[in-house]
């Protein structure tokens, strides 16, 4: 946590994916910042509950709204909840995702629809649900993070990168037409990021990306929240409608 000047004091900001790495460190920089905090996850809620007691010791108000982002109406039966305990949600950060792989030549429509749901159709979903009240507020911020996949194409992930670079393009669009009514829309493209990945095969395949970045050492997660805090504050809103390549020099 950077723990700026640049306050949130009095806004409220819905994280989606925040139990764990990325989501759970931006949750802690928004509120050190001062902002209240949506938690969202899909299905673990003692790391969720974890996270809001981190929260709740920055002395922030916190709410944990479990759910699938990727389904339209969880998605307004949370943003009722986080709605009626804030009344307004100033900053959205779409951080929840799935990258699975398989050969395009076997993928099923059930296969591609799920990670297109979760990866693009949420963020529909929360900008749709935040938006009146941002839109409203005359001052808002949606953070989008879309990731390498947005930039290329990669063998046996045609959904992942298809969903992401939809959504540089939702988040383009947002910011020509929400712009000029306060609200600013940018993307955050990570490089490899360090975390608390399950899956062996991914924590190798991150760490063997470390000879590509020029500044030597992977990304964080907080490197990422760092920069997530800057365009949720006050001294980011002059930045809109771009993807910021968070990776370290690596080649993009």
């Amino acid at each position: 946590m950077t723990g700026t000047t640049e306050s949130l004091s009095g806004k409220a900001a819905f994280i989606s994916g925040a139990g764990r790495n990325i989501g759970r460190a931006i949750a802690l920089e928004l509120a050190a910042r001062g902002a209240d905090i949506v938690l969202n996850g899909r299905a673990d809620q003692a790391v969720c509950d974890a996270v809001a007691k981190e929260v709740t010791a920055l002395g922030r108000k916190v709410l944990v709204v479990m759910g699938d982002v990727g389904r339209s109406e969880q998605v307004t039966e949370m943003a009722k909840q986080a709605l009626a305990a804030f009344g307004t949600v100033h900053v959205v950060v779409n951080n929840a995702a799935i990258r699975p792989e398989k050969p395009f030549l076997e993928m099923s429509d059930a296969d591609w629809h799920r990670v297109i749901d979760t990866d693009l159709h949420s963020s529909f979903y929360t900008a749709r649900a935040f938006g009146p009240g941002m839109v409203e507020a005359g001052w808002g911020r949606i953070v989008n993070l879309t990731g390498m996949n947005a930039i290329h194409g990669y063998a046996g992930r045609a959904p992942v990168s298809a969903a992401k670079h939809g959504l540089w393009g939702l988040t383009k669009s947002l910011a020509k037409e929400l712009g000029p009514k306060g609200v600013t829309a940018n993307a955050i493209s990570p490089g490899p990021i360090l975390s608390e990945h399950k899956d062996e095969s991914m924590t190798h395949h991150i760490k063997s990306q470390l000879g590509r970045i020029p500044v030597g050492r992977l990304g964080t997660p907080e490197d990422i929240a760092a920069l997530t805090g800057f365009l949720a504050s006050d001294a980011g809103g002059f930045i809109n409608g771009q993807m910021i390549a968070a990776n370290g020099g690596a080649e993009t």
